[in-house]
């Protein structure tokens, strides 16, 4: 019995709820901790005028002095916030199937409403758009991913990603956020780029860099860091030359040495406490680029607070499912995505690297 374009899509939306159920969309795997950790604290908002606004106190305007007896003091008016403008963004993927390879996997197309699929035929649907919506949420996240961590120049419907909020050059002028930073001290990043991968040297450095970022940490010490594959090398090696560690075996005698650090899915390294976690996309956008600072030696300290995904509300990662189109007898199914990234407070973050 043929299919109907109703029930197709019907296939397709089985397809998605499963993926709902056991595999959802909007989760990143482990190998990509920096979207993760985007995703896991995002916030919905509405752009108003394609805007959304950060408000950012540029200081405490203070009028603090000392006086005695009736001495006479003066009051003024409070000026300590600045709207930081951000816009959003749209990103899609999509895939088609037309009728002829629909038909060469079993599956005829009817415009018949009638038409009533067999539960074999319903099993041939969902099969066929099984392997292309897993590519499809796959390749959306791999460069949806790639594009977060990218500085926005690629093109100009590019979010303006890491790169640029948490700026390897912070006192040049570039305007983030409506804000020029090379004249805005209070709104640079830290970095300290050409670090010393020498015995000790590394760490310090990374001690000097949160002590930056703490000082004017009000929203808290940073709470994620990441870094390139070379970076974590040479941390680990800095770790332990300067640190011995023995694990004691419970039911052994004695003391046991374990020369290993971390598993598969993490590095067992740690910043302040913070988990220092390996980014393969850094390693990535090094073979694709040729950047100034490489990526697989850089390592971000990062604030949850500060740093924000904000998807347009009500569109953020939607299903679609556009209508065939007159003169094409092929069917679209795609994925769409509108969202900003904001900062707030940049220097509570910090981005360093290796020589």
């Amino acid at each position: 019995m043929p299919i109907t374009a109703a029930q197709l899509a019907l296939g397709a939306n089985y397809q998605i709820n499963a993926y709902a159920q056991n595999d959802p969309v909007d989760q990143f795997t482990k190998d990509r901790p920096f979207a993760a950790w985007l995703v896991a604290n995002k916030q919905e908002v509405q752009f108003g005028n394609g805007i959304f606004n950060e408000k950012v106190r540029t200081s405490n305007n203070s009028n603090y002095q000392n006086y005695t007896g009736d001495d006479q003091v003066t009051y003024n008016k409070k000026d300590t916030v600045r709207l930081a403008p951000y816009q959003h963004f749209e990103a899609h993927d999509g895939f088609t199937l037309n009728e002829t390879e629909l038909a060469d996997n079993g599956i005829v197309m009817t415009d018949d409403k009638t038409a009533v699929p067999t539960d074999s035929e319903k099993i041939q649907i969902v099969n066929k758009l099984k392997e292309n919506y897993a590519t499809l949420k796959d390749g959306f996240q791999e460069n949806w991913d790639l594009e977060v961590h990218r500085d926005g120049t690629q093109s100009t419907k590019a979010v303006p990603g890491l790169d640029l909020l948490v700026s390897t050059v912070p006192t040049t002028a570039l305007t983030i956020g409506g804000i020029d930073q090379s004249t805005n001290t209070y709104w640079q990043n830290n970095a300290n780029t050409g670090i010393a991968a020498t015995a000790g040297v590394l760490t310090q450095a990374m001690e000097v860099l949160w002590r930056q970022c703490i000082t004017f940490g009000k929203s808290g010490a940073p709470d994620k860091i990441l870094g390139g594959s070379k970076f974590i090398d040479a941390y680990r090696k800095d770790a332990l030359s300067t640190i011995n560690r023995q694990l004691m075996i419970p039911g052994n005698k004695g003391v046991s040495v374990d020369s290993s650090v971390g598993n598969a899915e993490s590095t067992g390294l740690y910043f302040k406490g913070v988990p220092v976690e390996w980014d393969p996309t850094m390693d990535t956008l090094q073979a694709l680029l040729n950047p100034t600072v490489n990526w697989d030696k850089r390592f971000y300290f990062l604030q949850s607070k500060d740093l924000k995904l904000r998807p347009n509300k009500g569109r953020w990662l939607v299903n679609r499912k556009p209508p065939r189109i007159y003169d094409r007898y092929a069917y679209y199914f795609g994925l769409t995505a509108d969202y900003g990234l904001t900062a707030k407070k940049r220097n509570g973050m910090a981005v360093g690297s290796i020589a």
